[in-house]
């Protein structure tokens, strides 16, 4: 489907929640509280600004009465989106984030990744998968890249652990290539990148990648990922709590233009391994 396709169905969901809401007489921060959100985010909803969660339509569907029709409805547009199911809401959230935290402790992150390189990280886990099929799903992290390029782009921080330079994801050549493409993105000033390098050894949260989102109208969110699964948290005291490990990590990481230094220096031993080969 399209993105103006899906944009369309999700303000028909926005539409159908509104005139289901009115018709039942009830206000928006009346259904905020009968659903455990607030009344600004029905009206996000309503507007397609903001995609509920799958509980919340869940919720919706009590609160109206309406025998599992926002339910059905999310199922159908969450599955007709380009983004797996457990990541599809994360990938919303981050069109509206003010400040995105991420770290990656090993495979350099979607908003970062080259054509080339996501192309080979979804072979890794597709490998009987078709040209076509892959093609879709490469098509679909480089629109997401695109928030990037925006005069609106939100302020990135990204911590990568040095495994993420030197594991070869594809050919040297590609690895040299995805490397070239962030020390580009740093000079651009789009991103702020810093390398966590085996030198600092032990580190909060290891081997766990976590992104931290900061909103406007809304309070900060964290989204975790595992196998095949994927988080997002919005305790307060939970998000605390990553927050201060994300700044420990930070803490721990070289400064900008060390960094930089590393992750040239990690390109060229990858050019060097493909003037070899």
């Amino acid at each position: 489907m399209a993105n103006g396709s899906r944009l369309a169905a999700w303000e028909f969901f926005g539409s159908e929640l509104k005139r289901r809401r009115e018709n039942a007489g009830i206000t928006q921060v009346e259904l905020g509280s009968r659903v455990f959100v607030s009344g600004g985010y029905i009206g996000q909803f309503e507007q397609a600004i903001r995609k509920p969660q799958f509980d919340v339509a869940q919720r919706i569907d009590e609160a109206l009465q309406t025998d599992g029709f926002f339910e059905r409805l999310w199922k159908r547009l969450i599955k007709e989106q380009p983004y797996t199911e457990y990541f599809a809401h994360a990938a919303e959230l981050e069109r509206l984030a003010t400040e995105i935290c991420q770290f990656a402790p090993t495979v350099v992150p979607g908003l970062l990744q080259t054509p080339e390189y996501a192309r080979e990280v979804f072979l890794a886990s597709n490998p009987l998968a078709t040209d076509e099929y892959i093609e879709e799903l490469v098509a679909g992290r480089m629109d997401r890249a695109r928030i990037l390029k925006d005069a609106t782009r939100p302020v990135y921080w990204v911590i990568l652990h040095e495994t993420a330079l030197r594991i070869p994801v594809g050919d040297p050549g590609i690895m040299a290539r995805q490397l070239d493409h962030i020390t580009a993105l740093m000079r651009e000033r789009k991103v702020l990148v810093h390398v966590l390098p085996f030198a600092a050894g032990a580190h909060p949260e290891m081997g766990k990648m976590m992104m931290l989102m900061k909103f406007d109208d809304a309070p900060p969110t964290v989204y975790t990922e595992g196998v095949r699964s994927g988080s997002l948290l919005d305790e307060p005291a939970v998000v605390q709590r990553i927050q201060a490990s994300y700044d420990l990590i930070r803490g721990a990481a070289l400064s900008r233009d060390a960094s930089m230094a590393l992750i040239e220096s990690a390109a060229e031993d990858h050019r060097r391994c493909a003037s070899t080969t």
